[in-house]
């Protein structure tokens, strides 16, 4: 089904009973595509992150109830879930009668893993839980006094190094993009690790930049920044993390890496979240 199909964009009805069907899927193989990355050999391991805040059912009396989720939806996954479709997928619980909140995680965990083609995994936490704001790890670059004239297409010739082998962690807050559908922006806090040739944090600083007015899924830009920087310096590794802001009750956070037995950073959420 062609992504004009999907409710992105456009005006919709919320549902009010449970309906898995509202779930839109959008095949990652053509996105990929597009980048050069063989979808039967992936170059990264890694999951997509959904942080989901408006979710709410009934109990067995009828009794509203509220909460949070978050879900892991691999890689290798032959399908993502447009945003918007979740949202309303989501929203069709809120007059849905459940056993236990156990029933709800298990009903969603179902759902997602049938319409993405992968086994999803994820948890359903009740609100009163005490958060804490973090930051993000390693250095900012945001500091760096640059001149850009470069706001988009991404170009990955900014990318620049030095003949020294580092191994160091960087981070900007000065990713943005676009929704490939309806122009939204996207923002976002990236997290860089690696090991290699040393980036040239102010030529990187400038090719983030050169985002700003792409118009891609946030899972797209992610890939893209990593095969951008793999295919520069070679590095022996290479994780990103892209933390986005949330949009219509819902964040996405894209991880990558080139280790198969990778370890997911800290959830700690950041200020914009």
């Amino acid at each position: 089904m062609p992504l004009s199909a999907s409710l992105l964009g456009k005006k919709s009805t919320y549902k009010d009973s449970y309906d898995a069907t509202l779930l839109f899927k959008i095949p990652r193989i053509n996105n990929r595509n597009k980048l050069g990355i063989n979808s039967n050999n992936l170059p990264f391991y890694g999951v997509d992150i959904w942080n989901t805040y408006e979710l709410s059912c009934l109990n067995k009396n009828g009794k509203p109830w509220v909460g949070v989720g978050t879900f892991y939806i691999p890689t290798d996954s032959e399908n993502i879930v447009e945003s918007k479709s979740f949202k309303l997928y989501l929203n069709s619980f809120n007059n849905f009668v459940v056993e236990s909140i156990e029933e709800l995680e298990r009903i969603i965990l179902q759902d997602l893993s049938n319409v993405t083609h992968a086994k999803v995994t994820g948890k359903i936490f009740p609100i009163n839980t005490k958060i804490e704001f973090g930051i993000p790890s390693g250095k900012n670059i945001d500091y760096l006094d640059i001149e850009c004239n470069n706001y988009g297409p991404p170009d990955n010739s900014l990318i620049e190094y030095e003949d020294v082998l580092v191994e160091e962690e960087i981070n900007s807050n000065l990713l943005k993009s676009n929704c490939l559908v309806t122009g939204q922006p996207d923002w976002g806090t990236i997290v860089i690790k690696y090991q290699g040739k040393k980036l040239k944090h102010d030529a990187f600083l400038k090719y983030l930049i050169s985002f700003r007015n792409c118009n891609e899924f946030a899972e797209q830009c992610a890939e893209r920044i990593f095969t951008d920087i793999k295919n520069t310096i070679n590095p022996d590794f290479l994780s990103i993390y892209i933390v986005y802001t949330r949009r219509g009750g819902v964040d996405i956070c894209p991880y990558r890496s080139l280790d198969q037995n990778y370890n997911l950073p800290s959830d700690t959420r950041l200020i914009r979240q």
